[in-house]
């Protein structure tokens, strides 16, 4: 659905248009309005459940200390516990816990364990 809209340019003021999509459901038909040319396309499902995407395991050979993987790691096969990012930012926390360099673990979830440094 477009909605009519204006644009501030440095130049002025322009005309523009603002399209967003609705269900059929918060629309309401205006009276003596034929809609039955307006184009409808029915948008895909809700995207299918994903499986948790990080799991930790225990370090080979370190006693007490554990691994922080991506799902799809080669280290994470054969075990271990599946997390959440919530769950996988938490086990980061505890002592012995390091992030694996080997896929995107220290990537993503080391600089989120940065941004409470220093407000709490």
């Amino acid at each position: 659905m477009g909605v009519p809209s204006w644009v501030a340019r440095p130049d002025g003021v322009e005309a523009a248009e603002y399209t967003v999509w609705v269900t059929d459901r918060q629309l309401t038909p205006i009276e003596g309005v034929d809609l039955s040319g307006v184009p409808t396309r029915r948008l895909p499902g809700p995207p299918p459940q994903t499986a948790p995407g990080w799991v930790v395991r225990p370090a080979p050979r370190r006693r007490g200390r554990t691994v922080v993987h991506e799902a799809t790691c080669r280290h994470a096969a054969g075990g271990g516990t599946e997390l959440g990012t919530q769950e996988a930012v938490d086990a980061l926390m505890r002592e012995g816990a390091r992030a694996c360099t080997d896929c995107d673990a220290a990537a993503v979830l080391v600089p989120v364990l940065e941004l409470g440094q220093g407000h709490g």
